[in-house]
């Protein structure tokens, strides 16, 4: 299977209109190659990238690498092993470099760039090691692997090997997936000799610390860096532990010199995320991305640019709506360009490195979610639609005009019956105009009525945008004859400042109504069936299914909520991110005013002090953990709803699913509940993740009941 669809990938095969009589299915979803990681070759003519294709007979799936020539040209693909190959690197020679575990054991490989000269020129014994880079002289490489830190269990019970337990006494005890144990992520550097291969042993640039490089728990090599002459590098960690390192989001970035072994603060007194260092041509400067406000994880992304001779840096971005990301200096070192969301897109930006006016470079319903220079020119994207995967892309950085390198998945989707898209404006109750994607079914007919799904976006303030995703697919949800109304609410990226940070302390208020304006409006039109209307969404989507359940009025026949928060009062000391939680509900609920009366007081005496009605920290916290806590309103629940949950999932522990599905059913409401015990906030196992989609898309069958459902495999 995995050679047909390579092979008719390679050949651009474009089908006829003709043919294209299948719908997408969950299953087609699985036979698309994914596109990872992009390097450019030294001479600027060659793109490496990497493949992810997956089998779902074996439940999991394998990355290969292939090269497009910059300016266009025949794919060709250079690893055929059923290892993984990864983390990819241009070495000054030419010659190109990865991870394989094709040896039994995780070892870096070097390769002529027509795949040919395959050698191995390492002999590492951790197989925990990953993020490796070359220097840009080739001299010295850098990587992480985890580092014993702290003592096990069996450390302080030797005499009992086999007792299964855990044991703490602080918190971040877990995080997103995984428990805290003896170990610790660190970065290392070691010299390469002459003819390639590496010599000497790993130099642990973090010996005798228990902190992480890079930060935990989804970040990787973007947060490591060389300088150009090789001889410093820069990493970003957060020296946080426990309940300090719980509740904050000062992570800084730290200058290590391989000269001296000397380790400076670069980012010292910046309290915020500070993170992705990368170095200017000249090495003088170091420029990072970097959110002001302590324990916002959602901040505006500033770009810091650093001055390693003085010591100085400043926002080069301050005083900009536009939140960052992927940022790359130019080769003369005059400008920097990055990504940034703008009106449910990612587009291409740049500014001068000495701060200035910031230029859009593209535009268009397209997600440009990562890129590489090519030189001053041109930029190597991986780009998405919300109907197409990531392709490889070349991008005039001077007119923004896109030319296609590669059609990874044409063979699949070329005989797939395309949805439409619609871009909207919707009027919100307090008179803004909000953002909202309308997805259409296939052979969609304006004259019938369609059941239609409100979605409801997690975050809170991840945007919606041109992404193609494998989890909430809307293209898959219109395939299955529902109109998928999308909207951009309150607290999402892309619309400026005020509209992304309205939603921290106000999460059952402007947001939810901005939910019920989008699907009151898009249900105005003769085509939406008011009577087969669904809510669905996950994380803070599923808490706003939950609420919604209780404050719906009729609106909705069925309920889906994924990874939802379902008692506030309960997820706040659970959560592993305390800081999250901290700052976006407002404080603890153990804060909070206990009654209605010492609300109004607050409020009276608020309202003579300030003349207004914004709210103090004690008001904000009684509104969370009272009217916007969904647990507070099951009473009102009288319609069907599906519970899904992960057993790994640290940011929602499992009990907030469980809670809810247990509510539902005291209550006799009817309910179901799929729980994943090895899953965490995302479904990522391949079988998995196809069983999540059949009995998600079972139960809008048996409470929407569309006129058809295709694909479904019983």
């Amino acid at each position: 299977m995995k050679k047909s669809l390579l092979l008719a990938a390679l050949a651009g095969a474009s089908l006829p209109l003709s043919a294209q009589q299948q719908l997408l299915t969950p299953e087609l979803l699985w036979q698309l190659g994914r596109l990872g990681e992009m390097q450019v070759s030294p001479d600027r003519k060659t793109v490496a990238f990497t493949v992810t294709r997956y089998d779902l007979n074996v439940n999991k799936g394998s990355a290969d690498i292939y090269t497009v020539p910059v300016n266009g040209g025949a794919v060709k693909q250079l690893t055929t092993t059923p290892a993984s190959e990864n983390t990819l690197n241009w070495r000054p020679d030419g010659k190109l470099t990865f991870l394989s575990d094709e040896g039994g054991s995780t070892q870096l490989y070097a390769m002529n760039a027509d795949g040919s000269g395959k050698t191995k020129i390492s002999d590492f014994q951790d197989e925990s090691l990953s993020n490796l880079k070359y220097a840009p002289t080739g001299k010295f490489i850098l990587y992480t692997q985890d580092v014993k830190v702290r003592k096990s269990l069996q450390d302080l019970y030797p005499d009992l090997p086999k007792a299964d337990a855990k044991l703490y006494d602080d918190l971040f005890y877990r995080h997103w997936t995984s428990w805290e144990d003896d170990k610790a992520s660190h970065v290392f550097f070691q010299p390469v000799a002459n003819d390639g291969k590496l010599t000497g042993y790993g130099k642990d640039v973090q010996e005798g610390e228990v902190f992480d490089s890079p930060v935990r728990p989804l970040a990787g090599s973007e947060q490591l860096a060389f300088s150009p002459d090789g001889y410093k590098l820069a990493y970003t960690s957060r020296k946080l532990s426990g309940r300090a390192e719980a509740v904050s989001t000062n992570s800084d970035i730290y200058l290590y010199d391989l000269r001296n072994n000397a380790t400076e603060n670069l980012s010292k007194g910046m309290e915020g995320y500070d993170i992705e260092p990368a170095f200017s041509p000249n090495g003088t400067q170091v420029a990072w991305l970097s959110m002001a406000t302590p324990g916002f994880e959602s901040d505006r992304n500033g770009i810091v640019v650093h001055n390693l001779a003085t010591g100085k840096h400043e926002d080069i971005t301050k005083g900009s709506e536009l939140s960052a990301g992927n940022l790359r200096w130019s080769p003369d070192g005059k400008t920097i360009y990055f990504v940034a969301v703008v009106e449910g897109t990612e587009q291409l930006f740049s500014v001068p490195s000495k701060g200035g006016k910031i230029s859009q470079l593209t535009k268009g319903l397209q997600n440009y979610n990562a890129f590489e220079l090519v030189g001053a020119d041109a930029a190597i994207c991986n780009r998405t639609t919300l109907s197409t995967p990531a392709e490889v892309v070349r991008v005039n950085l001077k007119n923004g005009k896109e030319t296609v390198l590669t059609q990874l998945n044409q063979d699949v989707l070329g005989n797939v019956k395309p949805v439409k898209v619609e871009n909207r404006r919707v009027t919100t109750t307090d008179g803004k105009q909000m953002q909202v994607y309308v997805i259409f079914p296939p052979d969609f007919d304006p004259k019938k009525k369609y059941p239609t799904l409100l979605y409801c976006q997690g975050g809170p303030q991840s945007p919606i945008t041109q992404a193609f995703s494998y989890r909430w697919n809307f293209p898959l949800m219109a395939s299955q004859g529902y109109i998928v109304v999308a909207p951009n609410r309150r607290g999402l990226p892309g619309f400026g400042r005020q509209w992304n940070d309205q939603i921290s302390g106000d999460w059952g208020g402007q947001p939810i109504q901005d939910y019920l304006s989008a699907i009151d409006k898009i249900s105005e039109e003769p085509y939406v069936d008011k009577d087969r209307r669904g809510c669905v969404g996950a994380s803070y989507g599923g808490y706003s299914v939950y609420y919604l359940a209780g404050q719906h009025k009729g609106r909705f026949k069925t309920f889906i909520a994924h990874a939802g928060l379902f008692d506030l009062t309960s997820w706040y000391p659970t959560t592993e991110e305390t800081f999250f939680a901290h700052h976006d509900l407002g404080g603890a609920p153990w804060s909070q005013i206990t009654s209605p009366n010492e609300l109004q007081q607050a409020a009276d005496v608020e309202k003579m002090v300030n003349g207004d009605r914004k709210a103090t920290t004690n008001t904000s916290i009684y509104r969370t953990y009272t009217q916007f806590n969904p647990q507070r309103f099951v009473g009102n629940w009288d319609t069907p709803i599906l519970v899904i949950h992960g057993g790994k999932d640290f940011r929602v522990p499992e009990g907030q699913g469980m809670e809810a599905f247990g509510s539902a059913q005291l209550r006799g409401i009817p309910s179901r509940f799929l729980y994943f015990p090895n899953e965490g906030h995302w479904i990522q196992k391949p079988q998995n993740a196809v069983l999540w989609k059949r009995v998600f898309y079972d139960w809008l069958a048996r409470t929407l009941k569309p006129e058809t459902v295709t694909g479904m495999a019983k």
